[in-house]
């Protein structure tokens, strides 16, 4: 594939003759349950939090699928978590094939960093113990083939937080690496059964937060003129808190007018949302009203893979997003 990718490039003799470039990209979550046949969509978001969208790894799983939520756990265990199987070993070689680094030792190094939820350049530092000078290189690189995204605080732009753009990266580091020998000897069902909590925790709820920013750009129809969609942290200087907000979405940005932010919203993968996740998106549209925002029209929405506290119904200017909406 390496081969094949550089006959094209842009210094190669045949660059000149080339006539198509066909780029196929990554499946968004919606044709991702489609192509693989999954219609129940807790079980849609959760395969999508293992393979994200590429196409390619239902043919690396053998075109294994779960068969529902209950086969969930031993879909896991006989496809990523087999070492006879090509998607066992696809998040190892993803590093080789798109950087192209020799020693990967520090890389992964970073990346584990990431996928444990250290997403500044501070604390990816303290996590692989070096200097944010000593990293800088690594972050790039990695940034450069699409590996890391970095993404801004919305409400803080000179701040930014990197994530994993690759869900099957996301879910090696977090579950498979640390117990790589293990899984190696053909003990998928001791690692899965240790690993459950830091799968939800570290793989799944992040993913659920990205998907749900991208219900928004892709396939919300409630906003007329949505701009920037993203997550950030509001501070409360009263409270001596912060606030994080998973998916906020501004208004298209006009010039000499305040910046309008349409939506503010939580997302809890696990757990009922109720009146008291509203209160805290109530006092960050208060701060960010005090701070110069226009927040006149903002909604305040819940996004909950379990479902909604029953006193929501009747909150005015409260929407709630479920796995129904997401998928429908």
């Amino acid at each position: 594939m390496s081969v094949m990718g550089r006959l094209l490039a842009g210094n190669a003799p045949l660059r000149g003759r080339a006539v198509l470039e066909l780029v196929v990209r990554s499946f968004d979550y919606r044709l991702a349950a489609a192509y693989w046949g999954i219609t129940d969509p807790r079980l849609a978001v959760m395969t999508h939090a293992v393979v994200g969208g590429t196409p390619a790894y239902l043919s690396f799983a053998n075109r294994d699928r779960p068969r529902g939520p209950e086969d969930f756990d031993d879909w896991v265990q006989r496809t990523a978590l087999n070492p006879e199987t090509p998607l066992f070993r696809e998040a190892r070689y993803l590093l080789e094939e798109e950087a192209e680094v020799r020693d990967s030792a520090m890389y992964h190094s970073v990346l584990a960093a990431v996928a444990v939820g250290n997403g500044t350049r501070s604390r990816i530092a303290a996590y692989v113990g070096r200097k944010m000078t000593d990293i800088g290189h690594h972050l790039n690189v990695l940034e450069d083939c699409g590996i890391l995204r970095r993404e801004p605080d919305v409400f803080r732009p000179s701040r930014s937080v990197y994530h994993l753009a690759e869900p099957l990266l996301t879910f090696y580091q977090a579950v498979m690496r640390p117990r790589w020998g293990q899984l190696e000897s053909g003990h998928a069902d001791v690692v899965w059964k240790d690993a459950q909590t830091r799968f939800r925790d570290q793989v799944l709820g992040p993913h659920f937060e990205e998907m749900c920013r991208q219900f928004v750009l892709l396939h919300d129809d409630s906003y007329e003129d949505p701009g920037e969609i993203g997550a950030g942290v509001v501070v409360d200087p009263v409270r001596h808190e912060q606030i994080r907000i998973d998916v906020a979405v501004f208004a298209a940005a006009m010039p000499g007018e305040r910046k309008r932010v349409l939506s503010l919203g939580e997302v809890k993968w696990g757990k009922t949302l109720g009146s008291g996740h509203v209160d805290r998106l109530r006092r960050a549209k208060d701060l960010l009203d005090a701070k110069g925002y226009d927040v006149r029209d903002t909604v305040l929405v819940c996004y909950s893979g379990v479902g909604f506290d029953s006193a929501l119904a009747g909150e005015r200017g409260v929407r709630t997003v479920g796995l129904g909406e997401l998928y429908g």
